[in-house]
């Protein structure tokens, strides 16, 4: 059995407050997706910019999840707190609204990761701390302090399916990125 693989990015930049991808993001997300492989599937939030963002990297989006759009609205913790920022607060609060949408995201990545064929690779599009979040629930034992701050526009992680569960993760940093909210 070959592993499988979910990369999970967030979406390029946008001119606050619109929901939409300025000029600046579309270009951005083409230049990162000139250097990114095939996916056998491509999900990203109901949320214009992701969805958007998806399409000028040069991918079909074959799914949109509601689950990837907005954080519940009483979670007590920032998008950009990093990965270890998430980590920290779910092993302090493990029945908080935050640990159990971790583990919400986590098991929509594992059920991704099950639908790929062996080798296969599947793209995920959100917004910030949704990466975080769910990297840290597919692997909650990690060094999540390794893995450095919240992933700005564009970037994300690479996370490894194999033999029934996540056994890696690579952060995906893109050069020159910048967080804008």
């Amino acid at each position: 059995m070959t592993a499988r693989i979910v990369e999970h990015r967030r979406h390029s930049m946008r001119t606050k407050p619109g929901q939409h991808l300025s000029q600046a993001g579309v270009d951005l997300a083409r230049s990162v997706g000139e250097g990114m492989t095939a996916f056998a599937k491509v999900y990203t939030s109901t949320i214009p910019r992701a969805f958007e963002t998806g399409i000028a990297m040069g991918y079909a989006v074959d799914h949109q999840v509601e689950l990837l759009a907005s954080m519940p609205s009483d979670a007590e913790i920032s998008f950009d707190e990093g990965f270890d920022g998430f980590s920290a607060y779910i092993r302090q609060h493990p029945n908080s609204v935050v640990a159990n949408f971790a583990r919400k995201l986590a098991a929509f990545h594992l059920d991704v990761a099950r639908s790929l064929p062996d080798g296969g690779q599947a793209l995920i599009i959100s917004h910030g701390g949704f990466i975080e979040a769910s990297a840290v629930g597919c692997l909650p034992d990690a060094d999540h302090g390794a893995w450095g701050p919240s992933c700005n526009y564009r970037e994300g992680v690479r996370l490894t399916y194999d033999q029934g569960v996540f056994t890696e993760c690579e952060i995906l940093r893109v050069p020159g990125a910048v967080l804008l909210n």
